[in-house]
């Protein structure tokens, strides 16, 4: 069984709960055919304001499944190679989504896994949640753009540690290194991912679609190009008409009702 991915919304948030529990929510081609599906479908819809990522069961996500990688080696490499382009599809169409994904984190985050997290927006995570790149303990290195993100965030020694060694680090550490955004007690991941997404889908749209496209961009961006873009952005905000909606309710002291 190859897994799946599942729909359920609640409020203006679609959860999207990967379900492979017989191997730990472990990642293939499918799932991520139907997560770039789901994200197209969500992109329109505006009723749907955030999308929130979690695993069945107690585990979050193992990663790639070892026996279908071990198959693939009996294949020629393109079969790999157009898995892993297939994946990385998905982690792009979850980075340039217009709208908030946050990850929802209980158990294991490993592998592909914990790449898949780092992808989001956000990270709510279990105090009990554990993070490893465990790709060098089966002699394979990174995919999903997990290298970038950490080699990016961290100091390299610590990315080294995590990428060269495997080592598992926890939903705590992560926080205090500002890679994870909320800890819950155990069982409370998809819960407070909810309180948090349910807080993003009472802001304007437009608004959190431009932070987002200005955050993705500030990487490679120089200073007066982003100087230009900020602009950019600012003033189409503000005469998109829920610009108008958010300071006439700041003025009056009332909810803003943006669409």
């Amino acid at each position: 069984m190859s897994g799946s991915l599942k729909s359920t919304s609640e409020g203006a948030s679609l959860i999207l709960t990967l379900s492979n529990p017989q191997h730990k929510n472990a990642l293939g081609p499918a799932i991520y055919a139907a997560g770039i599906e789901a994200l197209n479908a969500a992109e329109n819809n505006p009723e749907i304001r955030s999308v929130v990522l979690t695993g069945e069961g107690p585990v979050f996500c193992a990663g790639g499944n070892l026996q279908r990688l071990q198959a693939n080696r009996r294949e020629s490499p393109e079969v790999q190679a157009q898995s892993i382009e297939a994946l990385h599809n998905w982690i792009d169409a979850i980075r340039t989504y217009p709208k908030p994904v946050i990850a929802a984190v209980e158990g294991a985050a490993a592998g592909a896994g914990f790449s898949l997290a780092l992808a989001c927006d956000f990270v709510v995570a279990a105090d009990d949640a554990v993070f490893v790149m465990s790709y060098s303990t089966v002699a394979l290195s990174p995919d999903g753009g997990g290298s970038w993100r950490l080699a990016r965030a961290l100091p390299r020694a610590l990315a080294s540690e995590l990428l060269m060694g495997a080592e598992r680090i926890s939903a705590g550490r992560l926080h205090a290194l500002g890679l994870v955004n909320r800890v819950t007690p155990a069982g409370g991941a998809l819960s407070e991912a909810l309180v948090l997404a349910a807080r993003l889908n009472a802001r304007a749209p437009n608004a959190l679609a431009s932070i987002k496209e200005l955050i993705n961009d500030a990487a490679t961006n120089t200073m007066s190009q982003h100087l230009d873009s900020e602009r950019n952005h600012f003033v189409r905000n503000l005469h998109h008409a829920n610009g108008g909606e958010g300071i006439e309710a700041f003025l009056h002291k009332r909810p803003p009702h943006y669409r």
